[in-house]
């Protein structure tokens, strides 16, 4: 058995009911996104996204057909709206408490052991967009050498510095350090190597991106390598859970090449039985589109998926499935840059299983005890299995 799972990275379904507590009540990434920004997604509507609650239709966009998929919502149940959140959640790991965000910056005592670490000092250390820290500090970081160190409304720090004066794994290196640091009261959920090249205002070189993650506890990935069957991660997927639990890594530059690696392990997991899980992250709709405010951007972004979708349905071997969910959303209508704490979507191609309606799911748990009871892992954490048809 061969199942594919496509995290379209901040594609929220709609609003959550504490929405309100994150400053979020009334929005929607997906609605806003095409009513800013049209464009056709019929593979998508055909799957059952038209059948998603809240999810609007119109034939310039969604068109009203019925579902040749299975079809839902999934509840965060973990406070946060996060990627590590959302992901963690997803392979049964529910937070009590959200992790630490630091929206005044890092303190010193952070502060001064990356200084001794990097033997550099550092610029910024404070909450930023990705892309305006790198034109407003950049030209200082070429005189000097230091590293650009931000962080933004999620559990991070990050590091950005031009390749041509910090080599890759130089900072590499000093997101290690970081991470070594940050850890106990300071822990954040994740590092991030951001590095940039070119001329100001400078290009963030997103292919060569790389997280260091907290370690998660035990996940349902962990579970499914136990079983002897193959857990291939693709993107970011292995960074998000610190590379525990995998068979293979494949590295991505951007959605087009997810896509292309992940319809290519399919094929060849189809060619040589392969039994277990292939887990991609499509990043481009948040850190280019969703961060940036750029509604056209997202909606192209959505419709080159739904052009790839057919082969990616095609490639579903025998028993298996497809399953494509979101882990938060990224509402470019709404105001500020960050994350928006929405649903998560859920569609699944499998045979046998045209227009059910797997319900709004109480946990994106849901999602990793289904996969754990479809690969015969052995899983007691929470979430309850849609794997089984509903009758």
């Amino acid at each position: 058995m061969l199942l594919t799972i496509l995290v379209l990275d901040s594609v929220g379904a709609g609003e959550l009911p504490d929405a309100e507590q994150f400053g979020d009540a009334g929005s929607h990434t997906l609605n806003h996104t095409l009513k800013a920004a049209p464009a056709a997604l019929p593979n998508l509507a055909a799957l059952g996204l038209a059948q998603v609650p809240t999810i609007e239709t119109g034939p310039d966009t969604i068109p009203a057909v019925p579902a040749q998929g299975a079809y839902g919502r999934m509840r965060e149940v973990s406070p946060g709206k996060d990627t590590s959140t959302g992901h963690w959640e997803f392979m049964g790991v529910q937070l009590q408490y959200p992790f630490q965000i630091f929206p005044d910056g890092f303190p010193p005592a952070v502060m001064d052991q990356f200084d001794a670490a990097t033997g550099k000092g550092h610029l910024c250390n404070r909450p930023y967009s990705g892309t305006d820290v790198i034109r407003d500090f950049g030209p200082e970081h070429l005189t000097t050498g230091a590293p650009i160190v931000y962080t933004s409304g999620d559990s991070v720090f990050q590091i950005a510095a031009h390749e041509d004066v910090v080599p890759l794994d130089t900072l590499y290196a000093w997101c290690q350090a970081a991470r070594d640091i940050l850890q106990g009261e300071y822990a954040v959920a994740r590092v991030i190597a951001r590095p940039f090249r070119g001329e100001f205002p400078f290009e963030r070189a997103n292919e060569h991106r790389k997280d260091f993650s907290l370690v998660p506890p035990p996940t349902v990935l962990d579970a499914i390598k136990a079983t002897g069957q193959a857990v291939v991660g693709i993107g970011k997927i292995p960074d998000i859970y610190a590379h525990r639990g995998f068979t293979e890594e494949i590295h991505t530059d951007d959605n087009a090449d997810g896509i292309a690696k992940t319809l290519a392990r399919m094929q060849q997991a189809a060619q040589d039985g392969t039994s277990g899980l292939i887990f991609t992250n499509l990043v481009d709709f948040d850190s280019k589109y969703g961060h940036r405010r750029d509604p056209a951007g997202y909606s192209a972004c959505l419709a080159q998926l739904d052009a790839a979708l057919p082969d990616l349905l095609a490639a579903v071997p025998e028993g298996g499935a497809l399953i494509i969910t979101s882990d938060h959303g990224n509402d470019p209508t709404w105001h500020g840059s960050d994350h928006t704490r929405e649903h998560g979507l859920l569609l699944m191609h499998r045979a046998g299983w045209a227009g059910v309606n797997l319900g709004e799911r109480a946990t994106f748990a849901d999602l990793g005890a289904s996969v754990a009871e479809a690969l015969g892992a052995d899983w007691t954490g929470p979430g309850e299995s849609f794997w089984t048809r509903p009758s």
